[in-house]
């Protein structure tokens, strides 16, 4: 899958239109193999992300955990040292 859909489940805070959206995008982009669609397919590349975003975003009402919501910081303070970790020269 797409390196750059990151998981939304379970942060806190929730998250947020722009961020699914985000991920819908990517999702469209990776399964139509184009990032800028034609004009003749840019309805129904649009009207794709606007279907992925409203399931997913329906997925994420839906799921149930006992897990702690985890801090955005924490996390993206995780992905940054794993990120200098595997570039470090």
């Amino acid at each position: 899958m797409c390196r750059n859909i990151r998981v939304l489940n379970n942060f806190e805070p929730p998250a947020t239109e722009d961020e699914v959206h985000a991920a819908a995008l990517q999702y469209v982009r990776k399964v139509s193999g184009s990032s800028r669609p034609s004009a003749a397919n840019q309805a129904a590349f649009d009207r794709a992300v606007h279907e992925v975003a409203h399931a997913t975003q329906h997925l994420l009402d839906a799921l149930v955990t006992t897990a702690p919501p985890k801090d955005r910081e924490v996390e993206a303070a995780r992905a940054r040292a794993r990120s200098a970790a595997r570039f470090e020269a």
